[in-house]
């Protein structure tokens, strides 16, 4: 399993468990989490504190943006960037 390919598990995995009252239905790489109001910006802040933990990569502010967060796609690519 790629870094990336984990990282989008550790997410979905967080955003089923802790957000979506554990049920995942529907929810992949793709599954628009603003446009759906799956995620506001309370959860982002959570979201974010759990990235810390698990990954040990603090989010710069500058990329905290809607472009980064609309999907599971897009937050991993953003974690696997500031990672590597």
């Amino acid at each position: 399993m790629s870094t990336s390919d984990a990282i989008e598990q550790a997410l979905k995995q967080y955003v089923a468990r802790e957000i979506l009252d554990g049920k995942d239905i529907g929810l992949d790489a793709d599954t628009p989490l603003l446009e759906w109001g799956v995620i506001n910006s309370l959860e982002i802040a959570r979201l974010l504190g759990f990235v810390r933990e698990q990954f040990g990569v603090v989010v710069p502010l500058e990329s905290v943006t809607a472009e980064h967060f609309k999907d599971l796609r897009a937050l991993t690519a953003l974690l696997a960037s500031l990672k590597g």
